[in-house]
């Protein structure tokens, strides 16, 4: 594809302005090497099969294999690596600058900027399971003038390169669990940024090593395409009414009849009776009502839905694409869609079907009530080994993988 060279820098320029300014308007502030970096490393070399616009889309991800339907590998959305480099610089003292990283998931732009990050003392291996991804990778590195990024066409659950240890690793696919070989060629104090699958919602977690365990230090939303090989892990779907689904992502056991019957039965609304402002975060919200309702001893799972679904008042979810819901004796719960008011101001709800629906809807909506009265906590991660004894576990929530245990609490910011 021909590239007229002004247009691109134009539109080259224009998308690390936006991505600034969007980190503005969240309440970040973009590091000025991470600036840089984005600034330096040409994107469309690294989506030549992308018109030059879609290249230079802050907010969007450009697919670059599909098997079938489904996108198995792609150049992920600017604003998403802007965060997780952030992320990562953040939680590295003294930066990246000399640092010995691991990429896992090649698509070759995020190394070339983490290659400007790291700068000439520096080392980059990028690595995916897919011989296709890598070679493509290693072509469009090379094109850009970045050949000194070590390519590796591996499965990264096992040790990529043992007894090497990294003073960073960053995941670029979707993970339902940390692989202890990850958390094996980590430096000391080290850290590795994951998109991690907790509670069926993923988040962009930036980890610090401590011996064999692992604390978080940031967390953003986001998604990815999902893990292949070894460390994979299968989202299952439960139907419970034409075009409404459960996604069971910690293999939850589900009787989805049984729900559908709740469903089918009249609404139950309840509101916390707040008035929140347009700009509120409600991000961690949701991990907040998953700990609350495993805590209580409910199910939790997460509903999405088809548009069609909503139209048709079926349900009325507050994301189609993922909402936290509790199955409880005689009643299912989900958080619903906000209610505006003529001050442009929004309360928070909760909708429940069965018998027991009034107690449920009241609950989820104290909970959501007790999440702002206690300053809108963030959520933070602990990774402790599978295995480890309840005694050595900090207090929080606690949710088993198949090689981690997983412990949330929260801290106001």
């Amino acid at each position: 594809m021909s590239v007229d060279t002004a247009s691109g820098e134009d539109l080259h320029a224009a998308m690390v302005d936006q991505l600034v300014a969007d980190h503005a308007e969240k309440g970040l502030v973009m590091r000025p090497e991470v600036e840089a970096a984005l600034r330096s490393v040409p994107r469309h070399l690294f989506t030549p099969d992308a018109v030059l616009t879609e290249a230079y889309r802050a907010d969007q991800a450009v697919v670059t294999k599909r098997i079938g339907d489904e996108a198995v590998s792609s150049v992920s959305a600017p604003w998403l690596i802007a965060e997780m480099l952030g992320q990562a610089a953040d939680a590295i003292d003294g930066g990246l600058a000399g640092r010995h990283v691991l990429e896992i998931g090649s698509g070759g732009y995020n190394a070339a900027l983490l290659r400007e990050l790291v700068g000439p003392s520096g080392l980059v291996t990028t690595v995916d399971i897919d011989r296709e991804v890598t070679d493509r990778a290693t072509a469009c590195l090379t094109a850009a003038g970045y050949d000194d990024v070590v390519v590796v066409c591996a499965d990264a659950e096992q040790p990529v390169n043992p007894g090497r240890r990294y003073d960073l690793i960053i995941v670029t696919v979707g993970a339902w669990d940390i692989s202890p070989a990850w958390t094996a060629q980590l430096a000391e104090n080290g850290t590795l940024v994951v998109p991690l699958r907790t509670f069926g919602m993923t988040r962009s977690w930036a980890l610090r090593r401590t011996g064999n365990q692992l604390a978080s230090r940031s967390q953003r939303l986001c998604g990815f395409v999902s893990m292949q090989g070894a460390g994979a892990h299968q989202v299952r779907y439960a139907d419970i009414a034409d075009g409404v689904h459960l996604r069971l992502d910690e293999d939850q056991q589900v009787n989805r009849h049984a729900v559908g019957v709740l469903l089918a039965q009249p609404q139950t609304q309840a509101w916390a009776g707040v008035s929140l402002p347009p700009r509120t975060v409600l991000a961690d919200l949701d991990l907040w009502l998953a700990t609350r309702i495993t805590d209580a001893g409910q199910q939790f799972v997460v509903l999405t839905a088809q548009q069609e679904a909503v139209d048709a008042g079926v349900v009325a979810p507050a994301w189609r694409f993922g909402t936290p819901a509790a199955i409880d004796d005689g009643a299912f719960c989900y958080r619903s869609a906000l209610r505006w008011n003529d001050n442009d101001m929004f309360d928070l709800g909760a909708c429940a079907h069965g018998a027991g629906a009034a107690v449920a809807a009241g609950r989820m909506v104290g909970q959501m009530r007790a999440w702002l009265y206690a300053g809108s906590p963030s959520p933070v991660l602990h990774v402790l080994p599978a295995g480890t004894p309840d005694g050595d576990l900090p207090a929080g929530t606690v949710l088993d993988k198949r090689h981690s245990r997983l412990v949330l609490t929260f801290t106001t910011p």
